[in-house]
């Protein structure tokens, strides 16, 4: 989002990766449009076998080169890989508070097709500042900033029902994320496609079913159907309130930073947008 939209302007220090399920588990998938299991059961069968293609693959084939080109370069970095994880750690020149570590993530995933997808110019940020030098630049295939969007919203909509976020620390970004996305009005296109909220759901649904707090399945078709929620509650909050003071004392933010009461207060308003534009859209009951 911050390399290829130019939308996202902060620190980030993971990237990540889609190898097409189309490709890694062809002989699961077979020929269906619609690359999903036809079961939570089968969905379980095909993760395991996945992850464990995707973390040898990882290790046989990215870790390698990645170490051959830092050791070409005498760049002082090593190479290490945790199942679908590749950490490129480094030696930093100044430390701040440890909210973030001196090490680029390549985060890979392989269950789903990363579509839908366009190619995208990759500039280095800084060739505007250092004009003399020549950087190298790519054109990747990039998942277009709507899925993003339904991707994120998804996921915070799981933190406020279980009131925690699996991946640890370093969660607030979601939240400024999603602004920023809507800001550049991808959030309003996001809104506007069904097909597309409707392929999110059915892909978490089956890859990444999560439990409320309460113990209920969470329903990610609710969600995105006039069901989603930005705001998290009580303890959630105040979570969610220290997560992003610590990105604001470790200055990861590019630009001013926002009060967080503007951040909450714009995606209370997307949450509201998002649900309003899906009971409008809906077909009304007979």
């Amino acid at each position: 989002m911050s390399k290829a939209y130019g939308v996202i302007h902060r620190f980030s220090e993971d990237v990540d990766l889609t190898y097409d399920i189309r490709a890694i588990a062809s002989d699961l998938v077979g020929d269906s449009s619609t690359p999903l299991p036809s079961s939570k059961s089968q969905g379980k069968k095909w993760s395991k076998e996945i992850r464990y293609r995707l973390a040898h693959w990882v290790a046989t084939e990215i870790v390698p080169q990645l170490t051959r080109c830092i050791n070409q370069k005498g760049l002082s970095a090593t190479v290490r890989a945790e199942d679908g994880k590749v950490f490129v750690d480094y030696s930093s020149l100044t430390k701040g508070t440890g909210y973030v570590a001196s090490t680029v993530i390549l985060e890979f995933g392989a269950r789903s097709t990363g579509e839908p997808s366009e190619p995208r110019a990759i500039h280095c940020d800084a060739a505007t500042h250092l004009q003399g030098v020549v950087f190298p630049t790519a054109t990747p295939k990039v998942m277009r900033a709507e899925r993003t969007f339904w991707e994120k919203t998804t996921a915070i909509h799981v933190f406020c029902a279980q009131g925690a976020f699996r991946g640890g620390d370093r969660f607030a970004r979601h939240w400024h994320d999603v602004t920023r996305l809507d800001i550049a009005g991808f959030g309003d296109a996001a809104i506007a496609d069904k097909a597309l909220a409707k392929a999110v759901a059915d892909h978490k649904s089956i890859f990444f079913a999560e439990k409320a707090a309460s113990g209920e399945i969470i329903d990610y078709h609710a969600a995105v159907a006039g069901g989603l929620q930005l705001v998290p509650a009580a303890d959630a909050l105040s979570a969610l309130v220290i997560d992003y003071q610590h990105m604001v004392e470790d200055r990861l933010f590019l630009d001013d930073v926002e009060p967080f009461e503007t951040l909450l207060d714009r995606c209370h308003k997307i949450q509201l947008k998002a649900n309003s534009a899906s009971v409008q859209g809906s077909t009304p009951k007979k």
